[in-house]
């Protein structure tokens, strides 16, 4: 008898990818396009599919000089996107998008070392552009994510690029390995590398809200829940997930609130209350400027080209 204890277990859908790596489940949904879910020890860590994400609520520096007019459709396009192909890798065999009558001759005992899973999404932007999301689970290994965005020519400087991941309820807190405080490409240098453990998910309490709580040049990142939203867990016991950066170092920031959310509220206690945490990993983040606030524009180094290409990847543990 084949021994499966170190592998990957795989259960085909008409419409979904199970992957079962250990006490860590995977659900890959085709219809809605991407990671609908990921249970680790039953708990569960998403509560919305995590997508590419263009947009950050502008700042007050991002006001003054205009950018969020220059740059708007990448609201847009951080709000609507389209899936517009998936492509499942089992084993390095290419099985296409796996959907019946194909995925017929499978049954609920099928096992592999590695299983990749790519989505293309296309940009409601003009011109268009597409992003590629690749989730891959290697046996009794982390999941990682690469994300590579195709540049476009035309299209407007990006406020941000990443993925943004919104769970299920509040963090108790994060810690992380990087610089400490608040960061930005253009605001490192107070930043001091070290450990930091963060209580809660701090908002900065500007006058009207905007982006805010970036961390740069970050190793790795744990987060810290206590609660869920299943009603028959009533434990209160803390669980955490980590993520580890890959290539290079990465950014991140992790807020009870979307850039949408922020952008809307003229002041804070527009904000409404704090029920889910916001997770969103950067491969690219514009600068704050600060040089003034009534015109003067980000310098050239911190701003992001859309015309080029980006990739980034980072493992979830």
């Amino acid at each position: 008898m084949e021994n499966t204890a170190n592998k990957l277990r795989i259960i085909y859908g008409d419409w979904t990818l199970g992957v079962e790596n250990g006490d860590t489940h995977y659900i890959f949904s085709y219809a809605k396009g991407g990671l609908e879910s990921l249970t680790k020890k039953g708990k569960e860590w998403l509560y919305r599919n995590p997508r590419p994400t263009f947009w950050r609520a502008v700042t007050d520096n991002d006001r003054g000089s205009n950018f969020g007019f220059k740059s708007s459709m990448w609201m847009g396009a951080d709000l609507y996107m389209d899936c517009i192909a998936i492509e499942v890798v089992v084993d390095e065999e290419n099985l296409g998008l796996p959907q019946s009558p194909f995925i017929n001759k499978f049954t609920n005992q099928e096992y592999a070392q590695k299983v990749s899973i790519k989505f293309t999404y296309e940009t409601s932007t003009t011109p268009r552009t597409t992003v590629d999301v690749c989730y891959t689970v290697i046996a009794n290994g982390p999941l990682t994510i690469t994300m590579k965005y195709h540049g476009k020519t035309g299209l407007p400087e990006l406020p941000l690029l990443g993925m943004r991941f919104i769970m299920p309820t509040v963090a108790k807190g994060f810690k992380y390995e990087g610089l400490s405080d608040e960061t930005y490409p253009d605001r490192m240098a107070g930043g001091i590398p070290g450990v930091y453990d963060v209580n809660g998910l701090p908002v900065t309490p500007y006058i009207r809200p905007q982006d805010c709580g970036v961390h740069m040049d970050t190793k790795w990142l744990e987060i810290t829940r206590n609660t869920t939203l299943n009603n028959a867990d009533m434990s209160n016991e803390d669980f955490s997930i980590r993520i580890d950066a890959v290539n290079e170092n990465f950014a991140f920031s992790c807020l009870p609130y979307t850039a949408h959310e922020l952008e809307n509220a003229t002041h804070m206690e527009e904000l409404p209350p704090e029920r889910r945490t916001v997770l969103t990993m950067l491969a690219k983040v514009r600068g704050v400027g600060g040089i003034d606030s009534w015109g003067t524009d980000v310098e050239e180094p911190y701003r992001i080209n859309a015309e080029v290409d980006y990739e980034f990847s980072f493992a979830i543990r």
